[in-house]
């Protein structure tokens, strides 16, 4: 039969005909007068209150999905949306008109209907696309944000100049976690923004000898602020005069390694002795330790350690298919039993269940968790970059903030939940390796 998603498949035009056969090129309207990027709510409270609803609309009461009936049934009585959108400014103060009309007309064009035809992409990998090929960016980087084996933030600063960068759960009195991963996204700015011959300045329209810059959208405690940062200088080993992004692809595979690696301050000889899908959290985990700031303490690397640990115990209990990576690391072939494994993992999911003697929130162990998983992030980005080198972890069972921080509070107050899975060797040798490749 089969495997699937129940959905639902919704009519516009059914909804519009329930809304007095609302005209659906009106639709962008109220999606912009309810609040979007570029237009909040408080601009328009004025029409809100002053506005009357067709009758059976209930006026100031049912909350906020009373007032999208209300909108609804209310623009339904216009033809098109210059008419409903004249006919909303008339409830404005008068000074105030061209400015609203101009951010509503701003923000009904983000829902504008994309030219790309979606059946064809699902049904034939075919990806079409105006404004992609107005920006004039590389075949092969188009291809590889259609099939998402790049990340937005690549497109981003390609054609805008600019990345916002996500705040996490961190503390907000020190400097934001993503200044740790600074100089990875330097490189990849470099990667992106390289022309040929020289380099192109932050302007479009003018070239200068000086390095590219990109606008980075971050928070300073808690103010967002706005910094132009410099695009990191490439090694003149990896690329000529004649290198473009276009060509990056060209680079042998052996230097887009070296560079990932040199990026990220370790050597491939380190990583040898670690299973291939764990090579980058390992490099990026070592990156971490050396740049962070504080300085990452012994119990938080130890609690990173065992929840990746407890990812790939995880991992081999469910599909024994994934024992094979771990042979190498074993002279004696006995230690493959799977048996112990499942023993471990039965006895690590009854120390889940366990109450925490301490549960308090430890918010600077927080802050360094977040520092590596915005260096890991962007370790990512130019692994995928440069043509993954290296090969990608599974994330799903590579973190989990509710176990790190678990496993840290324990080892904290219990030192003796390091040998959580002494049951298993493969799992307990596999710990040692990571942490003697790390601390090395």
């Amino acid at each position: 039969q089969g495997c699937y998603v129940p959905a639902r498949c919704f009519s516009l035009e059914k909804f519009c005909r329930h809304f007095s056969r609302l005209n659906k090129s009106l639709l962008p309207l109220f999606a912009a007068m309810n609040g979007n990027d570029h237009i909040g709510l408080a601009a328009l409270e004025v029409f809100f209150s002053k506005v009357r609803w067709p009758r059976g609309c209930a006026a100031g009461k049912g909350g906020k999905h009373a007032r999208f009936q209300g909108l609804l049934n209310w623009l339904a009585q216009f033809a098109e949306p210059a008419e409903a959108l004249d006919n909303v400014l008339k409830y404005l103060k008068e000074h105030r008109r061209e400015e609203i009309r101009t951010l509503l007309c701003t923000a009904m064009e983000d829902y504008t209907p994309s030219d790309v035809n979606l059946e064809d992409f699902f049904l034939n990998r075919k990806y079409e696309c105006e404004a992609a090929r107005k920006a004039g960016l590389p075949q092969w980087v188009l291809d590889a944000l259609a099939k998402s084996k790049l990340a937005p933030l690549i497109s981003n600063v390609l054609i805008l100049r600019s990345t916002f960068l996500h705040v996490q759960v961190e503390n907000m009195q020190r400097p934001s976690a993503h200044s740790t991963a600074l100089p990875i996204r330097q490189v990849i700015y470099g990667l992106l923004l390289k022309v040929p011959g020289s380099t192109e300045a932050a302007s479009p329209s003018k070239q200068t000898n000086e390095l590219p810059v990109v606008c980075e959208f971050d928070r300073v405690q808690k103010t967002l602020k706005k910094t132009f940062v410099q695009a990191a200088s490439l090694p003149t080993d990896f690329y000529d005069d004649n290198f473009s992004l276009d060509k990056l692809m060209e680079v042998p595979m052996s230097s887009r390694l070296i560079l990932l690696l040199e990026t990220l301050g370790v050597k491939m000889s380190f990583l040898e002795s670690i299973p291939s899908h764990l090579q980058l959290p390992v490099a990026v985990t070592c990156y971490w330790i050396h740049c962070s700031e504080p300085k990452v303490n012994l119990h938080q690397l130890k609690a990173l350690l065992l929840m990746i640990v407890s990812g790939e115990l995880h991992r081999i209990t469910n599909d024994p298919d994934h024992l094979f990576a771990y042979h190498f690391l074993f002279i004696n072939p006995t230690v493959l039993c799977a048996e112990d494994d499942s023993i471990a993992y039965n006895e690590f999911l009854k120390w889940k269940k366990k109450k925490l003697q301490n549960e308090d929130f430890d918010l600077d162990a927080a802050h360094s968790f977040c520092q590596w998983q915005c260096c890991l992030q962007m370790g990512m980005y130019l692994n995928q970059l440069l043509g993954t080198p290296l090969s990608e972890p599974d994330l799903s069972r590579l973190y989990s903030g509710t176990l790190v921080h678990r496993l840290y509070q324990e080892l904290e107050t219990t030192p003796s939940v390091e040998n959580l899975f002494n049951l298993s060797p493969k799992m307990t040798q596999l710990y040692q390796v990571l942490l003697n490749t790390v601390q090395s």
